[in-house]
């Protein structure tokens, strides 16, 4: 483990601090004033119970069930027992740095203390995190209201010594886990199993990985638009700032500036142009890049709200001496984000297909397919068609989930948000986004090598003497898929030393 530490608590925290927390496998640390805040509320929810009052979710059952009251000395196993129940998931495995995202979010919504859980609950949790281990949780099975019920039952059951983890990257029995770590099954008390399953940690989970990953693949997708921008021997007027301050979105004069940036030093701007405009792939970078920026701005804009919120219910307010049943597990405000941000990761990718085929088809003195032996060599022409097949999947992905509902609980549960299955496909659009850039970057790299363009900028030139050292020039054909795989791992490594920098 990392000795580095992440303070969690009711201190505000960034997209970046929880990604960076999860990569680096850096250990969680309860801020100062959280555990009065833990103890307070768990405090004044047991003096209610005491009280004789009915209480929904504590000495009451669940959803439908809201009606019938618990005994006092069932009320832990009623919380186990809703563990179990709805730990019905299916599909595949969350990615494991989402599922360890949910884990910390999970941690971190408890300890604001709104919740009523035993401090002893935050303490064994903070321990399990700590560990290293990955909870093996299910990808299906939330409906994005009442909380991501099933996901993050899942995720509970690891507390009762029960389901499956990932540790030292070996899938095992929950139980063998525990005995490793010298760690043991908790009994859980009134009110814990309901605040565990509650909230949205499974979505924000995906939330938080997918928009800071989209922030960094739209750092790379500018980079690719400026090798493509040199191979296609493209006019830099599209980026002259004069043109964004009579149109100031803000992310359209980001892009222009990143783009001058990387282009700084380059002889692109006093080359011979052939033709007087550039597509629109080319030429309207800022506008494109630009719209995708603010939107992934503004999603992390409700990202970082929700991860910094109380998403349980029934909340505890012990200062205002009330338990108040109420909807903030509803995941809308996620639904509606992850929607957008499939958009935004699309037109990346749309945008980014489009150059590889200009690229590709001999315009500007580049030999047809990127090859010097076209025909008895078909060199990049179906590369263009495995990204164009990437980008038509994300086409058919990107229908929103938010505009769905459905009837649950026997009608008390009549209209849900559907955040999960936004989350979940909108992390398989970013996966194939990235494949869409990397290609992009192949095709580029290839057409400035056949191309001899010598006048780059030190940066540019820096990374693709870095990257042939890797992926050597096409010179007759050969297996691509290989080349990708190889381009997407030099990619992540850029990506890795970018996320430094947060």
């Amino acid at each position: 483990m990392n000795t580095t530490h992440f303070e969690f608590g009711n201190k505000k925290t960034s997209t970046e601090s929880i990604y960076n927390t999860v990569r680096k496998n850096s250990e969680l640390k309860l801020g100062e004033g959280s555990r009065q805040a833990i103890e307070k509320c768990r405090h004044f929810l047991e003096s209610e119970v005491k009280s004789g009052k009915t209480i929904y979710g504590i000495n009451t059952g669940f959803g439908h069930l809201c009606d019938i009251r618990i005994g006092e000395d069932k009320l832990g196993q009623l919380q186990e027992n809703l563990i179990r129940s709805h730990a019905c998931g299916s599909g595949d495995w969350v990615p494991d740095e989402v599922s360890r995202t949910i884990l910390l979010l999970k941690i971190k919504n408890l300890s604001l203390g709104y919740s009523g859980v035993r401090m002893e609950l935050v303490d064994r949790l903070q321990t399990i995190y700590n560990s290293g281990v990955i909870p093996m949780i299910y990808e299906q099975g939330s409906l994005g209201a009442s909380g991501d019920l099933a996901p993050l039952a899942h995720l509970s059951l690891l507390l009762l010594g029960e389901g499956k983890v990932k540790f030292r990257d070996e899938i095992m029995p929950t139980s063998r886990f525990l005995s490793l770590s010298g760690i043991a099954p908790l009994d859980l008390a009134s009110k814990e199993g309901l605040a565990l399953i509650n909230g949205t940690q499974f979505s924000t989970g995906y939330g938080v990985q997918a928009v800071v990953k989209a922030g960094l693949l739209h750092r790379l997708a500018n980079l690719c638009a400026v090798l493509s921008l040199e191979a296609f021997n493209c006019r830099i007027d599209p980026f002259s700032p004069l043109v964004h301050q009579i149109r100031p979105h803000k992310g359209q004069t980001v892009v222009s500036e990143e783009i001058n940036q990387w282009i700084s030093g380059s002889d692109l701007k006093d080359r011979k142009k052939i033709s007087v405009q550039d597509p629109y792939s080319f030429r309207c970078i800022p506008q494109v890049h630009g719209a995708a920026y603010d939107l992934i701005q503004t999603v992390r804009n409700t990202i970082e709200t929700e991860i910094n919120s109380v998403s349980d219910n029934p909340l505890v307010f012990p200062d205002q001496g009330r338990i108040i049943s109420a909807g903030n597990f509803h995941a809308e405000p996620i639904a509606f984000a992850m929607d957008h941000l499939a958009l935004g990761l699309c037109e990346l990718g749309s945008i980014s297909e489009r150059r590889i085929y200009q690229l590709i088809n001999g315009h500007r003195g580049l030999p047809v397919c990127l090859t010097r032996d076209a025909g008895i060599q078909s060199g990049f022409m179906i590369l263009q068609y495995s990204a164009a097949a990437s980008v038509s999947l994300n086409k058919q992905l990107a229908t929103p989930a938010s505009v769905d509902s459905i009837i649950s609980s026997m009608g008390q549960e009549d209209h849900v948000s559907m955040a999960a299955n936004a989350a979940t496909k909108t992390y398989r659009i970013l996966q194939n986004t990235f494949t869409v850039l990397a290609m992009e970057f192949m095709t580029a790299v290839q057409a400035l090598t056949l191309s001899e363009t010598k006048g780059l900028s030190p940066q540019v030139t820096e990374i693709i003497h870095s990257y042939r050292k890797i992926v050597p020039q096409l010179e007759t054909d050969r297996n691509l898929s290989e080349d990708v795989e190889k381009t997407k791992l030099f990619l992540k490594d850029l990506l890795e030393r970018w996320a430094d920098e947060f």
